[in-house]
């Protein structure tokens, strides 16, 4: 098997996938240093075209990925606060074998989100 990292967006306020939110994937080291991987957008249907990381690019390790929120509510024009309630959203996870899939959904609204390990 071949490891990789993926992810998608859905928007539960209007019950779609969430197109054009920018993503970040980051690495975080022992030291608490950032390392920048890739940055991209979510497609539309709320993935990315291609894994974030997969084969030999997968190493075990602390990463976040920053799902920038704020911009994809302000870009809809449904963002009725300024600032938003909801900029970027960070959700820092471990990958500790990285011959498996990990995939990280977001799950989002105006007021809140949810993320969990999906397959």
């Amino acid at each position: 098997m071949i490891g990789k990292l993926t992810t998608h967006v859905l928007d539960i306020s209007i019950g779609k996938p969430a197109s054009g939110v920018l993503v970040e994937l980051v690495r975080v080291s022992r030291d608490k240093k950032i390392e920048h991987i890739q940055t991209s957008y979510t497609n539309e249907d709320g993935r990315l075209n291609r894994p974030l990381l997969e084969g030999d690019n997968m190493k075990k390790g602390i990463y976040e990925l920053h799902f920038y929120i704020g911009d994809y509510y302000r870009n809809r024009g449904t963002s009725a606060e300024d600032p938003s309630f909801l900029d970027c959203v960070p959700v820092r996870f471990g990958i500790s074998e990285p011959a498996s899939h990990y995939h990280v959904p977001l799950l989002i609204s105006p007021g809140g989100y949810s993320t969990y390990r999906g397959s």
